[in-house]
């Protein structure tokens, strides 16, 4: 019953939080912020409202689906079902009917989600002119990403499994150290070796750009890998930028779209806005407080195995040598519903980093450039700017617009 509520009140909010972004954005779709007016055309501005207004109804969509498939899995018996039929399929390999169990309920919601995913590349974003892959490719990237996730995640997987069965009361701790190896892992391997397989990656070719940039990178003092330009226009007219890897292997990637629409100040603008989280260490910060919640779940995970009333409250009752792969299961498809209602404090944390990474843009570049370049793409991305400041407080990642340009123009 509790589990039930609040994935009731979970539901509720996200919808209501989307009633009123709808709301919010379509009463002010006909008028340009003033402090756009200048920047921004009305059509544009009405292309942002439309294209916010369709995502979040589409995210309504998936809430009610990801809801339906919650209740599907627990309440409604479907591990249940699948226990039993991978108990009658295996009935002697414990080992392995776990792996299978926990693949199946992985593979089950990829495969829920893929038709929306289908609808939002194909449909949603082919609507307002951002969608540049083809079916194949969208099949592609979906077979490759599902063979990474099983040489990446099966292995993990078993493993923590095994700890379960053979580590004792302590096994929490010791599936904690191989999580952090595996993260640590990714984050060194994704530049070089997982990226690559999707993208194609070419060194910055612009001599005039690539100076300024190394220059910035000197004078902050960020040692890096390389200056790459990734082909992000084979999917998605979206502009992007960001650093990656860990290390000696960080990069610096540039999407090849964000490169198209930007002049060389702009572009050393951002750059010195992403240099600002790592001046600050917000990747590290972010890193550090992963692996702490990280801890503290397997330590809740780990006295709840040993509790019947886990398993049966979430409709589950798990036969011998299946005890392990059902907790997995029942507790990382049930605790977003309980942390959901913290989602405000990791946006408000992410807001103040990026405050805090502008800043230090206006004081290694000009902050009337990095208004330029943002005032770009938002109009590029249709991000709309007039969000309700309630979903925005919620969900933002990024300060609004309105917000983050004003503090910047106060401090040029």
């Amino acid at each position: 019953m509790i589990f039930a509520l609040a994935l009731l009140a979970s539901v509720a909010v996200r919808l209501w939080l989307a009633t009123r972004q709808i709301r919010h954005v379509t009463r002010n779709r006909d008028a340009v912020p003033p402090r756009f007016a200048e920047r921004v055309t009305l059509e544009a501005h009405r292309r942002a409202a439309d294209y916010t207004v369709a995502r979040v109804r589409l995210g309504m969509l998936e809430a009610l689906v990801g809801a339906l498939l919650l209740l599907a899995f627990t309440l409604f018996g479907g591990l249940q079902w699948l226990l039993d039929g991978l108990a009658a399929l295996l009935p002697d390999a414990p080992s392995a009917r776990q792996i299978l169990f926990v693949a199946a309920v992985v593979l089950i919601g990829a495969l829920v989600d893929l038709p929306i995913e289908w609808y939002r590349q194909f449909r949603l974003e082919q609507r307002f002119g951002f969608n540049r892959m083809t079916p194949r490719l969208f099949v592609a990237d979906a077979l490759k990403g599902a063979a990474i996730a099983a040489a990446l995640g099966l292995p993990l997987v078993t493993l923590v499994l095994w700890l379960m069965r053979s580590a004792g009361d302590l096994w929490w701790l010791w599936a904690w150290v191989a999580w952090v190896a595996f993260n640590l892992g990714v984050l060194v391997l994704y530049p070089t070796v997982i990226a690559p397989m999707f993208n194609r990656f070419e060194p910055l070719a612009d001599a005039a750009i690539r100076a300024r940039v190394e220059a910035l990178l000197a004078r902050c003092g960020f040692a890096s890998k390389g200056l790459f330009v990734m082909d992000g226009s084979r999917r998605s007219a979206h502009g992007n930028a960001y650093f990656t890897g860990l290390g000696r292997s960080k990069r610096i990637v540039f999407f090849d779209t964000l490169l198209a629409r930007l002049n060389a100040d702009e572009i050393e603008a951002v750059l010195a806005h992403e240099l600002g989280h790592f001046h600050h260490r917000h990747v590290l910060e972010r890193i550090v407080l992963m692996f702490a919640a990280s801890l503290a779940g397997l330590w809740l995970l780990g006295w709840l195995s040993r509790q019947g009333w886990f398993y049966q409250g979430l409709g589950v009752t798990p036969g011998a040598g299946e005890f392990e792969a059902a907790a997995l299961v029942l507790f990382f498809l049930a605790l977003p519903v309980f942390t959901f209602l913290l989602r405000p404090l990791a946006s408000w944390a992410a807001r103040r980093h990026e405050f805090q990474a502008d800043a230090f843009a206006a004081a290694h570049a000009r902050a009337k450039d990095l208004v330029s370049a943002l005032v770009k793409l938002y109009e590029d991305n249709a991000s709309t700017l007039t969000p309700d400041p309630l979903h925005s407080a919620f969900y933002d990642s990024h300060p609004p617009a309105s917000l983050r340009i004003g503090r910047l123009q106060g401090a040029s």
